[in-house]
């Protein structure tokens, strides 16, 4: 299973083989456990549950749920599953060897929170014109007419931006250390440093 929990170091510069140079962003890749293996018999749908890093405090509800797995996991995710692999039971140990250097993946983070917004920063709107009376700069303008007496959902106005999850597909591994534990992905990934990611392969 090509999937992991990650955390967000920051992003660096590396000298590729043809002698270009690409900008990757550093994933800290501290060994998952399977905490869970979930199945259409039993759950209605295939999937691998993992934990990563380690808690202090655990909850009685949560260390129960870890006993079989003998972890004390501070992250817990889900990622589904086509089909479940016969080495993944509860309490395998997943490191950064599930990924090599060229793995198309997809990364999930929470973006960047940037607070409450107006439409220019949230989407692009155009600011009113400063001349021949234009009092109307950063306004959002007509946002209905008459009929029909409301506001569809959806409209696009001033709220809050970013803090969301965000998915980027198609990225590529640039970078795989398993002495480190640290895992390369070639471009921009979501969120900010020390935020939770998700990398999960392509084809899974």
């Amino acid at each position: 299973m090509k999937a992991f929990v990650t955390r967000k170091i920051g992003m660096t510069s590396i000298v590729s083989e043809d002698g270009s140079v690409i900008a990757v962003t550093l994933l800290s890749a501290t060994p998952n456990t399977v905490t869970q293996v979930k199945t259409v018999e039993t759950d209605g749908y295939n999937a691998i549950q993992v934990g990563a890093e380690t808690s202090k405090k655990i909850g009685k509800t949560m260390a129960g749920h870890l006993k079989a797995a003998k972890a004390s996991s501070k992250l817990i995710r889900e990622f589904r599953v086509k089909e479940i692999e016969e080495d993944l039971s509860v309490g395998a140990e997943l490191n950064a060897e599930v990924f090599s250097v060229g793995d198309i993946v997809k990364v999930t983070g929470t973006s960047k929170g940037k607070g409450w917004a107006g439409t220019i920063k949230r989407h692009n709107f155009h600011r009113g014109r400063k001349t021949h009376g234009g009092g109307s700069y950063r306004r959002p303008g007509s946002i209905g007419s008459m009929y029909p007496q409301k506001i569809f959902k959806g409209k696009k106005m001033a709220g809050q931006m970013g803090h969301e999850q965000v998915s980027v597909k198609n990225l590529k591994i640039a970078l795989v250390d398993t002495e480190l534990n640290v895992i390369g992905v070639k471009g921009a990934v979501p969120g900010p440093r020390k935020g939770i990611v998700l990398i999960q392969g392509a084809a899974s």
